[in-house]
């Protein structure tokens, strides 16, 4: 049994403690906020209560298999895990509207077919097949097993099977997630139903390459869900509970100050408090820049390791208490889409980036009286992506969100009590990544630039969990995340996933 120190109570660190738990050894997560969770917060007043990071999870087996192999109790004995329908609502530019069902290709196909015309729900149909096997021939590199050390040849190739695309008697494919909207679904409305699954991870579709299409598909394929009682929170809580009851330890208000190192491996971390506590071995749930500074600022990846990503989108995040209850059948999530996609995409990803005039919002509206004081008023949660960093005029901004989410729920601002925003330095402040920004998910060629850095690192008994490290960002891979990293400490430098 060996004493662990866990640096940071987010869900990739707390879901790494539980298995690490089970597996014997001592945990004890030192978390420099008062609470747990990482960017899974809350924000309450007045009886209202709003998720503060994401509001609805994809893939959630992920988090079944934590509680399967953590205890006897099943997710779905500890949470109230309900699929949405639909899966989303989508308002674009032109203002056509379509709602998506959740987890049903046939459906999704009828749906785009009545509101986009007769063969876009095939072509639709015919993509999520393709983005399918890039998902097949992706999933357990990226996913399911450590990074490779010869990581390069994720790099290299991209496993999305472009279709060949003739033009001006030359034979081209997709390299990019929009040169798969422009050349193979071939409207304009598609292309941003395809693209706003990229922009939701502050990725530019212009730019990320075609195998993204695996993120779209995991929605499309394994459906949407939601935590009914109180939000995704809820699930935070269930975890950390699940921690408790693996006697993992828990120290808020505990930051580590940096990491000591003895005859090249760790021997335990120091405490802002003061003192040393003693460890075998640490996992650090930080950003890579921060987890250099607690190692004195010398390199903690191994050479030829996958460069540390840094992320340079965050988001903004608006609450707004509603006076009257939620309308009988209206969608838990609407997209709303910019009335210029290139224009969205100049403002964010130019020289320098900006919030958008007129930007893509996602507005949640859950089916939950946990979140209200009252059948007669809504809990409305809107999101954007926004720059990373604190030059932001966030009240403005979120006149912007506000004025787009009026498409999707109109009289809005006739029904406002109040608002809320949360802006990147909120992330900040919730993540300890200083300038808030928000990691993607790891994806394969693009030169390694969406890869993440290995789970292990070159000293010794230090491993690095959550968004920053393999396999990337979002709930999903957070929970990944944590698996890796309990069967290197499990199983050693041979481990290579499950089976």
């Amino acid at each position: 049994m060996a004493r662990i120190a866990v640096i940071g109570a987010g869900m990739g660190a707390m879901a790494a403690a539980a298995r690490l738990a089970v597996a014997g050894h001592r945990v004890v997560v030192y978390e420099r906020t008062g609470t747990y969770g990482g960017a899974l917060g809350r924000f309450e007043r007045d009886g209202f209560s709003f998720d503060t990071g994401p509001g609805l999870l994809p893939l959630p087996a992920v988090w079944r298999d934590l509680f399967v192999k953590t205890g006897r109790e099943p997710l779905e004995s500890c949470v109230e895990l309900v699929q949405v329908d639909p899966s989303a609502r989508h308002v674009f530019a032109d203002g056509t509207e379509v709602a998506l069902p959740n987890a049903s290709r046939a459906g999704v196909v009828e749906a785009l077919d009545a509101a986009l015309g007769p063969t876009a729900g095939r072509r639709w149909s015919d993509f999520l097949v393709r983005a399918r096997e890039a998902w097949d021939r992706t999933r357990r590199p990226l996913l399911e097993e450590p990074l490779w050390p010869n990581w390069e040849v994720l790099a290299e190739r991209d496993p999305y099977p472009s279709v060949p695309h003739k033009r001006l008697l030359r034979t081209r494919r997709a390299g990019t997630l929009a040169e798969v909207g422009a050349w193979e679904l071939r409207d304009a409305r598609l292309g941003a139903l395809l693209g706003c699954h990229a922009l939701a991870y502050g990725l530019d579709p212009r730019t990320a390459p075609a195998n993204t299409a695996v993120l779209p598909y995991m929605e499309y394929a394994f459906g949407m869900w939601y935590v009914r009682g109180g939000g995704l929170r809820e699930l935070a809580r269930a975890v950390y509970e699940r921690c408790l009851a693996r006697r993992v330890e828990f120290r808020f208000d505990a930051e580590v100050t940096g990491i000591v190192e003895k005859d090249g491996r760790v021997a335990g971390v120091e405490l802002a408090e003061g003192g040393l506590a003693e460890a075998e071995l640490v996992v650090s749930g930080v950003a890579p820049d921060v987890l250099e500074r607690l190692c004195g600022g010398a390199p903690v990846r191994g050479a030829g390791d996958v460069p540390p990503q840094r992320g340079g989108m965050s988001r903004l995040t608006v609450h707004l208490a509603l006076r009257g209850g939620r309308t009988e059948g209206a969608a838990h999530r609407t997209v709303v889409h910019a009335p210029d996609g290139d224009a969205e995409l100049d403002a964010l990803f130019g020289p320098e980036p900006a919030v958008p005039a007129r930007p893509t919002v996602t507005v949640l509206r859950p089916d939950d009286p946990a979140l209200v004081p009252d059948a007669d008023h809504e809990a409305v949660t809107l999101t954007s992506v926004v720059p990373a960093g604190d030059a932001l005029d966030a009240e403005d901004a979120a006149g912007r969100l506000v004025d787009a989410a009026e498409r999707a729920v109109p009289g809005l601002r006739d029904r406002l009590l109040w608002r809320e925003v949360r802006t990147p330095a909120d992330v900040a402040a919730a993540t300890g990544v200083a300038d808030g920004a928000i990691p993607a998910p790891a994806l394969a060629a693009a030169g390694g630039r969406l890869l993440h850095a290995a789970n292990s690192t070159r000293t010794e008994g230090l491993f690095t969990v959550g968004g920053w490290s393999h396999p990337g960002g979002g709930l999903p891979h957070a929970g990944m995340s944590g698996a890796l990293v309990a069967g290197l400490v499990v199983e050693g430098p041979e481990f290579r996933g499950s089976q």
